[in-house]
């Protein structure tokens, strides 16, 4: 709307994994509030790329730039890469993540290892290597957790424990880089992807929550943007967007 305000105006943000789903909403909902938005993909070129010209049809600025986050060298290309196009970083909203439903009996040491690898060392990566370009800034961090690191799904066993850790890399974070860097966390509940095979298992989820419907992409953006926007002394917070669901 003409005349809306927009928080973000003249902020630099850094995205993960946001060619779609979660990553691609918070990047339109930051760009709209003003920011200008680096996006990083790592198979979903095309995605990153529809995603960028989504951005730049609504009046934002955006860059897609490729990354495997659990590969140090490929961070480090990433954050360069950013940081020589537009000058810096004043957001970075660690999105990229994986997931995935394992028996705990089936459970392989190569998938606990690959999504620790994802989930955890990945932010850690990203955020230890932007570091001194937020806290030129001081800037902030946003984590995307989940409600599945505050309560224990016994088909997920590795997800959980890896968002758990997450979360205490959240707080841990917020500890090491006061006062310079805020740093929180964003724990999404059931979130409605909109593909057609999970229609029953989304409507049987929606009874089980209080607010009976499930989460949306823009409702898990709009609480990275109060993260992203909110005062800077707000800092070490798990901010759960469920539903009421893990009441």
């Amino acid at each position: 709307m003409v005349g809306e305000p927009k928080p973000l105006t003249n902020k630099i943000v850094l995205i993960t994994g946001a060619a779609k789903r979660l990553g691609r909403a918070t990047a339109l909902s930051l760009t709209a509030a003003g920011a200008t938005a680096a996006i990083t993909y790592l198979h979903s070129k095309d995605e990153a790329v529809d995603t960028v010209r989504e951005i730049k049809r609504f009046g934002g600025e955006a860059l897609a730039v490729r990354c495997d986050v659990t590969i140090e060298a490929s961070v480090r290309k990433a954050v360069s890469t950013v940081v020589r196009r537009l000058g810096g970083i004043d957001v970075l909203v660690n999105n990229a993540g994986t997931y995935e439903t394992v028996a705990f009996d089936e459970l392989t040491v190569q998938q606990w290892d690959a999504i620790f690898a994802t989930n955890v060392r990945g932010p850690f990566l990203i955020s230890k290597e932007a570091l001194p370009h937020l806290r030129d800034r001081k800037g902030r961090i946003i984590n995307l957790g989940s409600l599945g690191g505050l309560q224990a799904w016994a088909s997920h066993t590795h997800y959980c424990s890896s968002k758990a850790a997450l979360h205490m890399l959240t707080k841990a974070m917020a500890k090491a880089l006061a006062p310079e860097i805020a740093v929180n966390c964003v724990a999404p509940g059931m979130i409605d992807p909109g593909e057609k095979n999970a229609v029953e298992f989304m409507k049987r989820m929606a009874k089980q929550t209080p607010m009976r419907r499930n989460g949306s992409g823009e409702d898990v953006a709009s609480a990275v943007l109060f993260f992203a926007s909110a005062p800077h002394f707000i800092t070490g917070q798990i901010m759960t967007v469920d539903g009421g669901l893990g009441l």
